[in-house]
């Protein structure tokens, strides 16, 4: 566990934000190499990227404190002080708002620039595979989302002071984070490859959707979660995240079997792809 990588004068720079801009990188990387056998300009991609990468930080912030609200209500100038304790950076970010502010705001743009919604949203869809993979390295090393006591071999402990060891102490727990980057891997490398085979736009934004659904009900039972980030629901306690995860399997499935069969890519070769 390494939350501090380095400290540069006053600064420190923490390793969960530099996973998380290494992610960002890492994606803009990808779709400017995929755009080059696309019809969609690059300039727009990239104010796209932008709408996506603001909304998906600030509406991962916004749910991240409505989720936590009584440690900010009185005091709602935290949510968003990037300055405390004597260190810059904000501390606490919640994956799926701030996906679906991303996805609400690049689509305000798309919307009105006319460009093709579901053609750019299967471009960017491995770029969040691509993003997990790297970023829950940086959950790891800080100690958030943390898993849960298990007596399997990989099991790990965090050290003194850090908050998976107040609350389970010494007991071996879930590397859920580890989890979650490997599934990130696979996710990203899978939705590539159905990005070059596609036969119809939105078919690899559906199959993201879907199997990020999957993955969520998969790993949430690992995880530590706060009661207060519970909800009863026919008997049993469900996580905000499980229904969000309902909520992108229906719509998976929806964009699968209704999306146009009218593919938007040019006649590029696949030849002529330029390698990643």
């Amino acid at each position: 566990m390494h939350p501090d990588i380095i400290d540069i004068g006053p600064i420190t720079i923490h390793s969960y934000g530099l996973m998380l801009a290494l992610a960002f990188v890492a994606g803009v990387w990808f779709f400017k190499r995929r755009a080059a056998i696309e019809r969609i300009p690059i300039d727009s991609l990239f104010n796209v990227a932008y709408f996506l990468i603001i909304g998906g930080v600030v509406g991962a912030r916004i749910a991240f404190v409505l989720l936590h609200w009584t440690d900010f209500q009185d005091n709602l100038f935290d949510a968003f002080n990037p300055f405390q304790s004597g260190q810059f950076g904000i501390s606490g970010l919640n994956l799926y708002g701030g996906v679906l502010a991303a996805i609400g705001g690049a689509c305000i743009y798309i919307f009105m620039k006319r460009l093709p919604l579901l053609a750019i949203f299967d471009l960017f869809a491995p770029t969040l595979g691509l993003g997990l993979a790297i970023s829950r390295i940086g959950c790891f090393l800080n100690g958030c989302c943390f898993g849960t006591p298990t007596e399997l071999p990989w099991g790990v402990t965090f050290p003194t002071g850090s908050i998976p060891e107040y609350f389970y102490g010494s007991q071996p727990i879930h590397p859920t984070q580890l989890y979650s980057s490997l599934y990130g891997l696979i996710l990203f490398f899978l939705l590539w490859y159905i990005l070059k085979k596609k036969t119809f736009d939105g078919q690899v934004l559906a199959v993201l959707f879907v199997l990020e659904s999957l993955f969520r009900f998969i790993i949430e039972p690992l995880r530590y979660y706060e009661v207060e980030m519970t909800l009863p629901i026919f008997g049993m306690e469900a996580t905000y995240n499980q229904l969000v995860a309902v909520s992108l399997f229906i719509i998976g499935i929806i964009i699968y079997l209704a999306a146009p069969r009218n593919l938007h890519r040019n006649d590029t070769p696949e030849s002529n792809e330029p390698a990643l």
